[in-house]
């Protein structure tokens, strides 16, 4: 398996297998550094940026979790990828008033990582007002691609969808099809 898909333990599964990854301000070549405590950063880092944005709180958002400059959204409602230079301020304001009043929970499923790359599976559990709608519970299983650009770690992709709960094989062929649920 390479290195980039591996998960980040050693072959006991007791612990981080990579001494590379690292998010330092002070080891830019990460040597040195526990992998655990990076993944573990980002870990945090996620889950407080999307907090933040469960609030509206976009610039809290941004702060917390910067994007590579080709960042990929795929969003939960499908569609086309969102590139990150599609990202104007003005979208940005748009997204933070898509949601409000929201708490936001993570659920870590699995991660992965390299010198400069780390993946976190994860659910999301949220209960938020969104675009408009009332309060509701609103989980999606997240895929986040993390890429170590010196030493800071930018958010280069997104994939979230709301299938936290499955659906039927009919639901997922009519969805594949382009028809309404």
């Amino acid at each position: 398996m390479s290195a980039t898909r591996r998960p980040i333990l050693d072959a006991h599964g007791n612990g981080p297998a990579f001494s590379q990854i690292a998010r330092s301000t002070s080891l830019e070549d990460g040597e040195g550094c526990d992998p655990g405590e990076a993944i573990a950063e980002l870990v945090r880092q996620s889950a407080e940026a999307n907090t933040a944005l469960m609030r509206g709180d976009i610039d809290g958002y941004r702060a917390l979790n910067p994007h590579t400059d080709d960042y990929v959204l795929m969003s939960p409602f499908g569609g086309t990828p969102t590139h990150g230079s599609q990202m104007t301020d003005e979208r940005w304001e748009s997204v933070g008033r898509f949601f409000r009043n929201g708490t936001f929970e993570q659920e870590v499923v699995e991660t992965y990582g390299s010198v400069d790359m780390a993946v976190l599976v994860i659910i999301e559990r949220c209960h938020v007002e969104v675009g408009g709608l009332p309060s509701q519970d609103w989980p999606l299983r997240v895929t986040l691609v993390y890429c170590r650009e010196g030493v800071e770690w930018r958010l280069a992709h997104r994939h979230a969808d709301p299938l936290v709960n499955g659906v039927s094989l009919e639901q997922a062929a009519a969805l594949a099809r382009g028809e309404g649920s």
